[in-house]
């Protein structure tokens, strides 16, 4: 006999696992530093310094350019100003949209959790016609911690109810996020990762978002 469908509950990040938002990332970074008169960053860098929140990729774009320490609060409070905003050049990996509307379709409760802060999340994702998909959202300032701590991720599962956990997520802060909550983890292998995928622990990996479906119906049968 068939087993019945079981409902999980599905937490993904979002830059870099179900969006493309480097090049906008890379834009208002490249203006923030033209406004301290320095040169700008390239989009390899920008996606290099994505994953630890904002207040990291400003760090880290200084860091390329040699701007003092002492700029760091003036140039985040520019980069911020202008994040709720970048989102013309952001756009879905391919296939994203039609994953979710088959998870949801399937009764699995999704959310996003990410360190993209939450007023630029949800921006991002309204802009993309994604938010509907989505029960809940933590950003990277929803709590006083943010990932690679297990507090966000587990929020996330908790605002979702019962159910299986799985979180899909693409890089290294992702991967350590789930080892230390305990979940399943599937890595996006296209997005922002720097290390090699045999590196990071991980349950499977995909670079096709038209597999997702099979790859969760594979560890809820598991």
């Amino acid at each position: 006999m068939t087993k019945p469908p079981v409902s999980a509950r599905i937490v993904f990040d979002l830059d870099g696992t179900l969006i493309d938002s480097a090049p906008d990332i890379h834009a208002i970074a490249n203006e923030v530093l033209a406004l301290e008169g320095y040169n700008p960053i390239t989009l390899q860098d920008t996606r290099r310094f994505v994953g630890n929140g904002a207040v990291v990729f400003v760090a880290r774009m200084r860091g390329a350019r040699g701007v003092p320490d002492a700029a760091q609060e003036r140039m985040y409070a520019a980069f911020i100003e202008r994040y709720d905003r970048a989102v013309g050049r952001t756009h879905p990996y391919p296939g994203v949209t039609g994953a979710l509307t088959g998870l949801q379709a399937a009764g699995h409760r999704l959310g996003i959790c990410t360190n993209k802060p939450i007023g630029p999340a949800r921006a991002v994702l309204a802009h993309l016609g994604l938010e509907g998909f989505f029960e809940t959202v933590i950003g990277g300032d929803s709590l006083i911690v943010k990932k690679p701590d297990p507090a966000p991720l587990e929020a996330a599962f908790e605002a979702l109810g019962d159910g299986p956990m799985i979180y899909v997520g693409d890089s290294e802060v992702d991967a350590e996020t789930a080892e230390r909550l305990g979940v399943p983890f599937l890595l996006f292998t296209e997005g922002y990762r720097k290390a090699p995928v045999n590196t990071l622990p991980h349950h499977a990996g995909f670079d096709d978002y038209t597999v997702l479906t099979g790859l969760v119906d594979s560890l809820l049968r598991g």
